[in-house]
C-alpha cells in the first residue's frame, strides 16, 4: 500500500465518523493553541520587561547601600561625598556621569484627586545617566538645585491621575505632602523599570527633596547613586573603579563590601532568567493538554480497531500484509493529529492577538510574540502525539488473525 492510497483511505474512513473524528481533533487543538498563546505570552512578557531595561541603556550601573546577603552589619550609608569621589576622573577614567538620588513616596494632589508616586530627589546629571526625555516642559537644572526651588516634573501616569491628560500641564500648581509645587514639565512615557513603573513617578530637586520632603539622619545621604560608565565594554572596569573608590572611603577589606553594585546587564540577565523559566512553565502545562488530546486518540484508534475488526479481516485474507494494516491506522492517527495541529495553530494566533489587544485597552505595553520556532515545535509535538499513541492501536489491528477477525462479531 502507497502512502498517498493509505492518506486517502484514512479520509475516507474519518469523514465516515465526522462527529467522533471532530471531538478527537478538537483536543488536540486545544493543546496546540495552548502551547502557542502560552509561549507567545511568556515570550512577549520578556521582550517587554528586558526592552523597558534595554532602553535605559546597557552602561547604567545602580549602587546601594549594604551587600547582597545582610552580612555586614551597620553597614555606611552612601553619601554625596561617595557620589563627587566617583567623579573624579583619574581615580574613575571609565566614569562617564554620577547621579546621587534620594527615594521615598509621597502623596500628590491637584483639585480634588489625588495619588501616591514614587518620588526621587535628583540631581541634573540623572536624566543623562537614566536616559530620560521630557514630552514637554524643561529639566531639572542647577539653579533649581541651589534654590532649593519648589518645582516638579511628573511622570505622564501621574499627570493622567491627577489631570486626566499628560499635556499641556506646565506651569500648574500640584502639592506634595502639602506643599504647593510648580509644574515644569512631564516626563516622556517609558512603562516598567527596574524601580517600578517609570511613569508613576514624580521628580524634584535633590536639595529641595533633602531639606524639605526626604529627610534622613545624616544630611549629606542619599539612597541610591546612579552611575553611567563610557561605554557598554567598559562596565565591568567600572565596576571595579567605583568598588576600588568606596572600600577606601568606607575603609572596608575586599570581601567584606558594605555597598552592593548591580549593572543593568545584571538585571538584564536576571529578568531573562525569570521570564525565560516562566515561559517554559508556561508551555510545559500548555503540554499536558497535548498529551490528553493524545490518549484521546488512541482511544478513539481503539474503538476504530474494534468496530472495523472484520473489515480488517477480509482484508488480511484478500493479501493484505501486516505493513498494510499497520501504516493505514497510523495514517488515521497521524492525520487526525496533523488536522488538529494545523487548526491549533491558527486559534493559538487568534489567542496571542486577542491577549496583545486586551494589554493595549488596558494600557499596558506587552505584546505576545508568536515565533515561528515556538508553531514548528507545535507542529511536530502534534504530529509525533499521533504517531505516538495511534502505535499501540494500529500494532493491536495488524496483530489480528484474520481467521479470527471474520470471525468476530
Amino acid at each position: 500500500m502507497s502512502l498517498g492510497q493509505a492518506f486517502l483511505e484514512a479520509l475516507e474512513s474519518l469523514s465516515g465518523n465526522k462527529l467522533r473524528s471532530g471531538l478527537t481533533v478538537l483536543g488536540i487543538v486545544i493543546g496546540v493553541a495552548a502551547v502557542i498563546a502560552m509561549l507567545a505570552v511568556g515570550r512577549g512578557a520578556e521582550a517587554s520587561i528586558t526592552g523597558s531595561i534595554s532602553g535605559i541603556g546597557t552602561n547604567l550601573l545602580f549602587v546601594f547601600r549594604g551587600d547582597p546577603g545582610d552580612n555586614i552589619r551597620n553597614p555606611k550609608p552612601l553619601t554625596t561625598e561617595d557620589a563627587n569621589a566617583l567623579r573624579d576622573q583619574f581615580a574613575a577614567p571609565s566614569i562617564a556621569a554620577v547621579a546621587p538620588a534620594l527615594q521615598g513616596e509621597a502623596t500628590v494632589s491637584f483639585g480634588g484627586e489625588q495619588t501616591a508616586p514614587q518620588l526621587f530627589g535628583v540631581t541634573p546629571d540623572y536624566f543623562q545617566v537614566r536616559n530620560l526625555n521630557l514630552a514637554e516642559g524643561e529639566m531639572i537644572t542647577e539653579e533649581h538645585m541651589l534654590g532649593r526651588s519648589s518645582v516638579v516634573l511628573l511622570g505622564s501616569e501621574v499627570a493622567v491621575n491627577l489631570f486626566g491628560h499628560a499635556d499641556g500641564i506646565t506651569g500648574e500648581t500640584v502639592r506634595i505632602e502639602g506643599q504647593p509645587f510648580r509644574v515644569i514639565g512631564v516626563l516622556e512615557s517609558k512603562g516598567g523599570g527596574a524601580f517600578g513603573s517609570e511613569d508613576n513617578q514624580v521628580l524634584v530637586p535633590f536639595t529641595t527633596a533633602q531639606t524639605r520632603l526626604i529627610r534622613r539622619t545624616t544630611s549629606n545621604r542619599v539612597d541610591i547613586i546612579f552611575v553611567q560608565a563610557v561605554s557598554g565594554d567598559v562596565v565591568a572596569q567600572a565596576t571595579e573603579e567605583i568598588a576600588q573608590i568606596l572600600r577606601t572611603r568606607h575603609r572596608t577589606p575586599v570581601g567584606e563590601d558594605d555597598f552592593t553594585i548591580f549593572s543593568q546587564q545584571d538585571l538584564l540577565s536576571t529578568f531573562q532568567s525569570i521570564t525565560g523559566i516562566l515561559t517554559v512553565f508556561l508551555g510545559g502545562i500548555a503540554g499536558i493538554s497535548l498529551l490528553v488530546g493524545g490518549i484521546g486518540i488512541m482511544n478513539i484508534m481503539l474503538v476504530s480497531v474494534t468496530e472495523r475488526t472484520r473489515e480488517i479481516g477480509l482484508r488480511k485474507a484478500l493479501g493484505a500484509r501486516r505493513r498494510d494494516i499497520l501504516i493505514q491506522f497510523l495514517t488515521e492517527s497521524s492525520l487526525l493529529s496533523l488536522i488538529g495541529g494545523i487548526i491549533g495553530i491558527l486559534f493559538g494566533w487568534l489567542i496571542s492577538v486577542g491577549v496583545g489587544q486586551l494589554a493595549a485597552a488596558s494600557g499596558t505595553a506587552f505584546t505576545p510574540l508568536v515565533g515561528l520556532d515556538a508553531v514548528s515545535l507545535a507542529t511536530l509535538f502534534s504530529a509525533a502525539v499521533g504517531l505516538f499513541f495511534g502505535i499501540y492501536p494500529a500494532n493491536r489491528a495488524a496483530s489480528l488473525e484474520p481467521v479470527e477477525a471474520l470471525r468476530y462479531e
